[in-house]
């Protein structure tokens, strides 16, 4: 699931993403108002988006919500295995749970807040998750298709920032998360995203070398 055209560059991008997710934590842990950077990118007392781009924002929240992503998931799982792809199905579930736990757990740990004292607002939840599946997808085109290094790699530059801005955004545009929340969920799934898929690939391709040492022992 991790081609090895990209591998050493997605473990690149993991590998930057990783402090960033740290360093914003740390700056905003324990605030409950928006910092420098979420004063510049919008007004925080401005009205939140009116018609018709409420109605947009509130579909694509929707697609982070319990129900909206299991839809997703299991669409996804559906067509991985359509496909006979089961290690991609088994990334799709275990990289969107990994991005999410992650995700939540920091929430517990920075412990930064919006609209009162029991909203956890860092990192955006929905925008890693999101993002964490469009990067599972392009990896899944870009294995199915063969892309070489240069393709696949704009696969992935395109799939991400699409997916990540486009929750952002919702997220912003409804209130639900400042845009330092947003920027710490999308580089939560960049880092967490290739490292899962890394780890899924090891640990089948054992399983898949164990079964065939088992095979050749049992033909003797």
């Amino acid at each position: 699931m991790l081609p090895s055209l990209l591998r050493a560059w997605l473990g690149l991008v993991s590998v930057l993403a990783a402090p960033v997710v740290v360093v914003i934590g740390i700056l905003y842990a324990g605030h409950s108002e928006p910092g420098t950077v979420d004063r510049w990118v919008i007004d925080p007392t401005a009205d939140s988006v009116r018609p018709p781009w409420r109605n947009v924002a509130l579909v694509i929240d929707f697609l982070g919500e319990p129900a909206g992503a299991a839809v997703l998931v299991v669409g996804l799982v559906a067509g991985c295995l359509f496909l006979r792809q089961p290690r991609a199905a088994v990334l799709v579930v275990a990289a969107s749970a990994m991005t999410v736990v992650t995700a939540t757990l920091l929430k517990y740990l920075v412990g930064r807040t919006i609209h009162g004292d029991d909203n956890l607002s860092y990192p955006s939840g929905h925008t890693a998750f999101l993002t964490a599946l469009a990067l599972v997808v392009a990896l899944l085109v870009t294995g199915r298709l063969g892309l070489g290094r240069t393709s696949g790699a704009l696969l992935v530059l395109a799939a991400a920032p699409a997916a990540g801005a486009a929750m952002g955004w919702a997220q912003v545009a409804l209130g639900a998360h400042y845009p330092t929340d947003v920027l710490g969920g999308w580089c939560t799934a960049l880092a967490v995203v290739p490292a899962t898929a890394w780890l899924v690939d090891r640990t089948a391709d054992r399983l898949t070398d164990r079964m065939a040492d088992a095979g050749r022992q049992e033909s003797r």
